[in-house]
């Protein structure tokens, strides 16, 4: 009797452990789940991936850190190669507006013109600002005859291709306008746009269809109207080229 109770103590102890194997595929499995799922869900990191791919184009060719940041780079996904292609024509457009001002910098340079010009890169687009009395004498709205010229020069450099919008605004300062010729600062301004337009529209490469004139009187002032100065700076004529594309990558309407 006491050996057979022994031997089956001893049958007893050898536990089955075959089932050990489909667990550990089963733990693997959902391992590589869990890896899956957790790259998928890396959307900034595929972002930082697309803004570093436009930026290589843009700037240097294609050749840049992220090209060789590993063998089998993650296709871009769908959704987002419109706005790719978008931030790509944006940025191109405001590279080519910084063109544009350097060349009308160059142009005030020349002219020792700095006192009398001045450029800026805004939301609206590149403004080109031109203080009243290099053009007009005061409360008038015709141009001085020693600066036709200089209208004529600086409508050639207003020629695009493609063409671009361009409103040309008149400002003036808060002094009370009531003279024969005009009742306000809401006509002055208006009239020195329009004149400045006229100049601008006798080169026959400007396309008439891209120009607007505006006025805005002392209601647009950049400068405080207590003070001589300030004045000075309000009475101003604006050449504003607007952009192409938006920042949202379309196209800027014609108004």
């Amino acid at each position: 009797m006491s050996r057979r109770r022994k031997r089956r103590r001893k049958d007893s102890g050898n536990i089955d452990e075959s089932w050990l194997l489909p667990y550990a595929d089963l733990m693997t499995l959902l391992l590589a789940l869990f890896i899956v799922l957790f790259a998928s869900s890396s959307i900034d990191a595929k972002k930082l991936e697309e803004m570093s791919a436009v930026f290589n184009e843009i700037f240097d060719g294609g050749k840049g850190i992220m090209d060789h940041s590993a063998p089998n780079p993650t296709p871009i996904p769908q959704e987002y190669v419109g706005d790719r292609e978008a931030l790509k024509s944006y940025i191109e457009d405001q590279k080519s507006l910084e063109g544009i001002q350097n060349r009308v910098d160059e142009y005030i340079a020349v002219h020792e013109l700095e006192n009398q010009f001045e450029t800026t890169m805004t939301d609206e687009g590149l403004r080109v600002t031109i203080r009243d009395s290099i053009l007009f004498n005061p409360g008038r709205a015709d141009i001085k005859e020693e600066y036709l010229p200089l209208a004529d020069e600086l409508a050639e450099l207003l020629v695009f291709d493609p063409p671009r919008q361009i409103v040309i605004a008149g400002h003036t300062d808060n002094v009370p306008m009531n003279s024969a010729e005009f009742s306000s600062n809401w006509d002055l301004s208006v009239m020195r746009a329009v004149n400045f337009l006229k100049l601008i529209m006798k080169n026959e490469n400007v396309d008439p269809l891209m120009f607007s004139a505006k006025g805005y009187g002392e209601f647009q002032p950049i400068g405080d109207n207590d003070t001589a100065e300030g004045r000075s700076k309000n009475r101003r004529v604006e050449v504003l080229i607007k952009p192409l594309v938006l920042q949202d990558g379309t196209k800027n309407p014609i108004e």
